[in-house]
């Protein structure tokens, strides 16, 4: 009987630790400035490619320099604290120093250009409902195995070396 209740203790600890570890993967980094996707993808209806430009070669998605979001902000929410940080950044040329949410190893040769020209994939499908999310935490686990399936399901590749070197 004391076998089979220390199984079950252990068991729970196993699932509250699980729990708990994957609430806090999900917690979204402070960054340094507000920004709410919502407001800006959502409700305005901005594409993702306006703030996230893909320059050649066009493996990575990237951050438009805060120059591009005073275009609106010289006039929009210009009283705003965060703003007037954000026009700081701006006068003096620097990036904002975002916190990054996402990020693909370097072992893994993937092109966001190649996924999104296809036709057949949104920026949803791997970084979620950016749109409605005032603040962005990681709510897609990006693995292999996350990787394999949206192919399979797609009838994309699934060969090894379709997105890794041969060795």
């Amino acid at each position: 009987m004391q076998g089979s209740l220390l199984k079950v203790i252990i068991r729970i600890l196993v699932i509250a630790t699980t729990a708990l570890l994957a609430m806090w993967a999900a917690d979204a980094p402070v960054q340094p400035l507000p920004f709410s996707h919502k407001d800006h993808a959502g409700t305005l209806k901005l594409q993702c490619k306006m703030c996230h430009p893909s320059p050649d070669p066009g493996e990575s998605m990237t951050i438009a320099p805060p120059s591009v979001c005073m275009q609106c902000h010289s006039a929009i929410k210009a009283d705003s604290p965060a703003i007037q940080k954000l026009a700081q950044y701006a006068a003096q040329s620097k990036p904002v120093p975002w916190v990054r949410i996402y990020a693909i190893p370097a072992w893994v040769d993937f092109s966001h250009r190649g996924h999104l020209a296809s036709g057949k994939n949104t920026c949803e499908d791997c970084h979620g409902k950016v749109a409605e999310r005032d603040v962005l935490y990681r709510e897609v686990n990006l693995n292999m195995g996350t990787c394999m399936d949206c192919h399979a399901g797609k009838r994309a590749p699934t060969g090894c070396t379709f997105c890794h070197e041969a060795r």
